[in-house]
């Protein structure tokens, strides 16, 4: 009898702890996803809450939302967000000011599902400078967090194209809160 073959063995094990910690992500990530999100966080400067209901168009065949649309659902935040100030896009551009987003991130918990109605929690944590910051919680209707996300926009100026710093309008809106 020869040998055994530690070469298998090795990867069994390593295979096994791989699992072990699947499993574990996966049993975190359950009991975790009834959390209630939309309890106040420190920090935050200016929150607002958007609701929207998932159209069909939104979803691939399956019922679930695609998820080029979650890019979406954070400009429909971000607008309300600007709205809630009194402040538009439309009347950003009429001053001068462009705000493209520079950094976009989307981490997953749960699908969407077409007839879904969300909630886009839209915050920020910073007082805007040459850029803004903003950070988005969707959960559903039964308050299951469907996924978080933050996006970066810099100020522009739209005649020299150059960054520029924070409209005044918006700092003395936020000083309001």
């Amino acid at each position: 009898m020869g040998t055994p073959d530690t070469s298998v063995w090795v990867n069994k094990s390593v295979n096994k702890i791989q699992y072990k910690k699947i499993k574990l992500l996966l049993i975190f990530n359950y009991f975790f996803r009834n959390v209630n999100y939309n309890k106040n966080t420190k920090n935050i400067l200016k929150k607002h809450k958007t609701s929207v209901r998932i159209r069909y168009a939104e979803t691939d065949q399956m019922g679930v939302v695609y998820h080029g649309n979650y890019a979406q659902f954070f400009e429909i935040g971000r607008t309300e967000w600007l709205r809630s100030l009194g402040i538009t896009y439309k009347y950003m551009e009429k001053t001068g000011v462009m705000l493209p987003v520079i950094s976009l991130s989307c981490h997953f918990k749960k699908s969407a599902l077409y007839d879904d109605e969300i909630t886009i929690y839209t915050y920020i944590k910073k007082t805007p400078s040459v850029k803004i910051e903003f950070d988005y919680e969707i959960i559903n209707q039964n308050n299951e967090l469907i996924c978080t996300g933050n996006t970066i926009l810099a100020f522009i100026n739209m005649k020299t194209k150059k960054p520029m710093r924070c409209p005044k309008y918006i700092i003395e809106k936020l000083d309001d809160y």
